[in-house]
């Protein structure tokens, strides 16, 4: 009844805004991939964050299954679908960041615009 592959997979671990901080400051080898527009990059992004194009996903594709990647997006809800993409592909050590951009100004750097 399908593939049953992702079951042997961690879950996809949820990040506070603050934590992700933490581990941007701590100098984790990590990549921050934000799933958003353009426009809404345009907005608000976050020092690190790299759009999601074809030609990065298809670079993603290639790293070793271990590499941790933290999805972002605006609210938690498009970077959550894009983490579970990747655990599809084999990927072990996922994260979504909880709340999104919007809760990374909220809690972290107010200095982001909210929108």
């Amino acid at each position: 009844m399908g593939d049953h592959t992702t079951t042997d997979l961690p879950p996809i671990r949820q990040l506070a805004a603050p934590e992700l901080k933490a581990m941007l400051d701590s100098g984790a080898a990590i990549e921050l991939i934000d799933v958003r527009t353009e426009e809404e990059r345009a907005i608000a992004a976050i020092d690190g964050a790299r759009l999601l194009d074809q030609a990065y996903h298809d670079e993603l594709l290639t790293r070793d299954r271990e590499t941790p990647l933290v999805f972002q997006c605006h609210h938690g809800i498009r970077s959550q679908h894009a983490a579970e993409y990747f655990r599809n592909e084999g990927f072990r050590n996922l994260y979504n960041l909880r709340g999104g951009i919007d809760a990374w100004s909220a809690l972290v750097d107010p200095a982001v615009p909210r929108y």
